[in-house]
């Protein structure tokens, strides 16, 4: 009884396969001088909670901080 494929065809497929990955190409990112790709920066206060409420998002910033040390947070 005959093999249906001839053995090169398997060896030939396997090669394929396993050398397929090995011709992946380098992913760098070419920048423009001058010109910003990506998203823009919001400032901290101008998200959700604070609404652009800059003074209000100090204060919190201070509050926070104020509630880190241990000699405050005693009393």
């Amino acid at each position: 009884m005959k093999p249906r494929f001839p053995l090169g065809l398997p060896a030939a497929v396997a090669a394929f396969v396993l050398l397929a990955g090995c011709s992946e190409e380098p992913q760098v990112v070419q920048y423009e001088q001058g010109k910003y790709q990506g998203k823009t920066d919001s400032r901290p206060w101008e998200g959700g909670a604070f609404n652009g409420d800059k003074t209000a998002w100090e204060r919190a910033l201070h509050d926070r901080v104020r509630s880190q040390n241990e000699y405050r947070r005693v009393e």
